[in-house]
């Protein structure tokens, strides 16, 4: 029978297909969305964290995207992987991506959701209308907005977060269920629909993120209890800003440390030394109501200074001589020492270091590309050091803690594709060790050279680290362009960054912290007070003595190590001084001032301290084996200037620091020299007295008080002869040295 002409389909028909048509459309159009609704489900349910299906290498066959970072992949492996399919659109209930997190299936990862939950109806109800893609469909998420972005309650009460989905033209969606709580506190209590919880005191950091979007939320509960604030009077702006937030959260900071504690502290910031007898008698015996400011004032102008900043940022540059050469290392070092030693602007450092070419050995700061020798690491770490970001994640995914994306990585990577180098020579002394430079190089910009973003197998355009300025002109210098913007007073990163630096060295935290983790989900504890000071060290020409005047002439800074009910858990308010341990440089130096005997170092005169050291020790030992004072600074945490990180500087105690302080090599040689303080006491007939308190002052930067005083009494009388005597002063010396007043900074 021949097939009708559609013409004369019957009316009634085009009605029943018309109306099917619309219900359809109306159920697709009511059913969750993919990008939306499914998306949000995986991350609250933490399938796609690094340590479930977002690894690199996925779990059980199942792979997604980091943190959902690329949804079109994802829908991908949830609808069309022939392997690993995990939905059943004719049986949505039974698809294993329902089974598993409810536990009907064995699931490595556990429950994740309940099937009378929310989460399980929107995955059911996707799959039922048939797990549609709507990638041109829907809405994108343009911003975040979250009540309250900061709340301080008592402790046992209750922070209720909102948080909404604002879409490009103003739309709010309530998302407060489907948003992920990831606390920098372990501790602190956080349902599923943002109910936020502490039982005690604490303060924390709270990422909020929905999809693609994020932000922190600070949040600190304070004990119940009353509270007459009575610190310190402020000594400037510092204070200012640092004791509102104590008060505010009901923490009492502790008093102002004494003359010989901000001495001795006040020292060691700035020289990396202890002040000596003379220098302490003198400082104490004063009467002057601003001998503290006075003493800041001549430390700053001291060459030890320069010398123990430029060791700060040589460790930063990774200035050791493997990569750089002995030569390389010492000029590199001079010229900081230089720098800092004329208070040179930090800006104008900043950009000769990134923007530098010419000799090695004649233009000292090349050395910074020396010793970084491809532009992946050029890229990361110019963008730690300079501008507190790290950027390493972003390399193989968007940076999941920050806004940094591979597009970003790849452009900013270029940026630094086009440093060459010319060897004029290279004398090293193992032909298998490619990253082993000995002799003068060129560092230059060559005219071409791209890095290739490997998704597309193509470079991208070259850019600086900020989707408001646009690629970098094709007929610039790459380099100069980066350095012009890394050094601008408009760039939010560096003069944060470097003010933060600062203030790490100086109060032993920074006041974001990590100190180089500059991201929106790692806010600064006191952001009102890190602009400020970043406002003034712009307007003060981006020099450094100015800034540590000021920070060190704070009440802050000279608060003692006192704690109480109320800062007894505080780590990041400033209400008191935590004690830190001597550096491995400063220890050695301490140890040599107070016996008065010097270290000696392979391959320096016998008068070279620890802190004047150009380079690390591994170089110089490679003739023979490493002496006393170089294993000392090894133990003791000196890093091998491998990584451009603070981090790199161990600060733990370890066993073999206490044996080397027990019953060391190097400090049983300084007690033991033929030409110590112990010795020339007994040579000029100095009294037992009197040396005990000359012990004291060298070491302690004070007089003992009358309990030690007997205590060294007595071992004296027990000694016999002369070399008894020497050896008992010599316990005394050694038990100083060995005590916490000696080895910390307080």
């Amino acid at each position: 029978m021949p097939r009708r002409p559609p013409q004369f389909v019957p009316a009634a028909l085009l009605l029943t297909l018309a109306s099917l048509v619309g219900a359809a459309a109306q159920a697709e159009e009511a059913s969750p969305s993919f990008r939306r609704d499914v998306m949000a489900v995986l991350s609250k349910a933490g399938c796609n964290l690094g340590t479930c299906h977002g690894n690199a290498n996925g779990k059980g066959g199942f792979k997604l995207s980091l943190r959902g970072e690329d949804p079109a992949a994802d829908y991908q492996v949830l609808t069309r992987d022939v392997v690993g399919r995990r939905i059943n659109p004719l049986s949505p209930e039974d698809s294993l991506i329902l089974r598993k997190p409810t536990l009907q299936m064995p699931h490595e990862g556990g429950g994740r959701f309940r099937s009378d939950s929310p989460e399980f109806a929107i995955l059911r109800d996707w799959i039922a209308a048939g797990g549609r893609n709507d990638r041109d469909s829907a809405r994108a998420v343009a911003g975040l907005r979250i009540e309250p972005r900061e709340a301080v309650v008592t402790a046992g009460e209750t922070v209720s977060l909102q948080v909404f989905a604002e879409d490009a033209d103003g739309a709010l969606q309530d998302v407060t269920r489907w948003a992920v709580y990831e606390p920098s506190q372990p501790t602190l209590d956080i349902s599923i629909d943002g109910q936020v919880r502490s039982a005690l005191p604490i303060e924390a950091t709270i990422a909020v993120r929905y999809l693609d979007r994020q932000l922190p939320v600070r949040v600190a509960f304070v004990r119940d209890a009353d509270m007459e604030w009575s610190g310190p009077e402020p000594q400037n702006r510092i204070d200012e800003f640092v004791f509102q937030k104590q008060q505010q959260l009901k923490i009492q900071p502790a008093p102002l440390c004494d003359d010989v504690t901000f001495l001795r502290r006040a020292t060691l910031d700035l020289l990396g030394l202890p002040p000596t007898a003379d220098e302490a008698r003198r400082f104490l015996a004063s009467s002057d109501p601003h001998k503290r400011g006075r003493l800041i004032d001549e430390l700053l102008d001291r060459p030890e200074f320069a010398e123990h900043w430029a060791l700060k940022w040589a460790d930063l540059l990774r200035s050791e001589e493997k990569t750089l050469d002995r030569k390389g290392v010492e000029n590199l070092h001079a010229w900081l020492k230089l720098q800092l030693a004329r208070d040179e602007p930090w800006n104008e450092l900043a950009h000769q270091l990134l923007s530098a070419s010419g000799s090695t050995y004649a233009e000292p700061a090349t050395n910074y590309y020396r010793a970084l020798r491809d532009p992946f690491v050029r890229a990361e770490t110019t963008a730690q050091v300079f501008l507190g970001v790290r950027l390493q994640c972003a390399k193989c995914h968007s940076h999941p803690f920050d806004r940094w994306t591979q597009d970003d990585y790849y452009a900013w990577a270029n940026a630094f594709a086009r440093v060459d180098y010319k060897i004029v020579e290279n004398k090293r002394r193992d032909d298998n060790d490619s990253h082993e430079f000995d002799g003068e190089q060129i560092v230059f910009s060559k005219p071409e050279g791209d890095v290739k973003d490997p998704r597309t197998g193509r470079p991208r355009p070259a850019r600086v680290l900020s989707h408001e300025v646009p690629p970098i002109d094709a007929d610039r210098d790459r380099r100069q362009a980066l350095a012009d913007w890394v050094v601008d007073p408009a760039n939010p990163y560096f003069a944060r960054a470097q003010v933060n630096r600062v203030w790490f060295h100086l109060l032993g935290r920074g006041l974001v912290d990590p100190i180089d983790d500059f991201r929106i989900t790692n806010p600064a504890s006191h952001p009102e007070l890190l602009d400020w000071l970043a406002d003034e060290f712009v307007a003060g020409g981006c020099r450094i003595k100015p800034l540590v005047r000021m920070i060190m002439r704070s009440a802050t800074y000279q608060l003692a190590c006192d704690l109480n009910e109320s800062s007894h858990a505080d780590e990041s308010n400033y209400s008191h001084t935590v004690p830190r341990r001597l550096s491995a440089e400063t220890l050695a130096d301490a140890m040599a001032l107070a016996l008065d005997a010097p270290v000696r170092f392979k391959g320096y005169p016998g008068d070279v301290r620890a802190g004047q050291l150009p380079g690390v020790g591994p170089m110089r030992a490679r003739d023979g084996t490493p002496d006393l004072g170089d294993r000392f600074l090894k133990t003791f945490g000196k890093p091998p200037r491998l990584q451009s990180c603070e981090c790199e500087r161990v600060a733990a105690p370890t066993l073999a620091q206490t044996f080397q302080l027990i019953s060391g090599g190097l400090l049983d040689d300084l007690l033991r020299s033929s030409d110590n303080r112990i010795r020339r006491a007994l040579e000029q007939g100095q009294s037992d007295s009197d040396t005990v308190r000359e012990l004291y002052w060298a070491a302690l930067s004070r007089e003992p008080v009358e309990a030690e005083f007997l205590a060294a009494q007595a071992r004296l009388a027990s000694a016999d002869g002369e070399p008894s005597r020497r050896a008992a002063l010599e316990d005394i010396a050694w038990a100083l040295v060995n005590s916490n007043e000696f080895l910390f900074r307080r």
